[in-house]
């Protein structure tokens, strides 16, 4: 019953919100099981950046980061109106987001220099994507990365190597219960980390000093 509700305000995401919370007061974890811990663990990272001093752009963006924090700016940018493979803004950010979205590029190391050209100085890209999951057309799947993948892609599109910082979790339960469907992680989905069964994959990697 939970789960066909969650299927049902997945499409609408005005009432979501409330119900999730309700869901929480009993126990009930409604977030996709495959970002508890990455959500956590990338939003301290950014609360130690100092989210209030920063302009962000998120591309393709959802409800998540916006409602978290209260960023000096928060521009959203979305596919098709914008095609982050092949336009850039006239204006740069300290901060740019894709969560879960460069699986779904064609041209993604096109897409992650055009995001480096659109950061400021000391600024950082943070680029979330699944790993073990199963594939989804929206309206394509293209790409999966390691962590050491993502780095070495993203140093190739000229970020700064030394200071990427990578990170992943899963463990096989989560992707077993992702097999047929986007699971939540309900009253029971372990929040253990087996690196061999990485689910998500992110990194937060800063553009070059010249």
């Amino acid at each position: 019953m939970i789960a066909s509700l969650m299927r049902y305000f997945d499409n609408n995401p005005d009432t979501a919100d409330r119900v999730k919370a309700a869901l929480n007061k009993v126990g009930y974890n409604a977030m996709h099981w495959t970002r508890v811990v990455p959500y956590q663990i990338c939003a301290q990272r950014i609360e130690e950046m100092g989210p209030s001093q920063l302009d962000v752009l998120e591309i393709a963006a959802g409800r998540y980061w916006p409602n978290r924090f209260s960023f000096k700016s928060f521009t959203e940018m979305n596919y098709p109106e914008f095609d982050i493979c092949k336009d850039r803004l006239d204006r740069t950010f300290d901060l740019i987001i894709a969560d879960n979205v460069f699986e779904h590029l064609l041209y993604p190391n096109r897409a992650a220099q055009n995001v480096r050209s659109m950061l400021n100085p000391g600024g950082y890209f943070f680029v979330l994507t699944p790993f073990l999951i199963r594939h989804h057309e929206i309206p394509v799947d293209c790409t999966r990365w390691t962590e050491t993948g993502i780095r070495y892609f993203l140093m190739e599109a000229g970020f700064d190597g030394d200071g990427i910082e990578t990170g992943s979790w899963g463990n096989r339960s989560c992707v077993k219960a992702n097999f047929t469907r986007w699971a939540r992680r309900g009253f029971f989905g372990s929040l253990k980390n087996e690196s061999e069964f990485p689910v998500q994959v992110w990194a937060f990697a800063p553009i070059l000093r010249v």
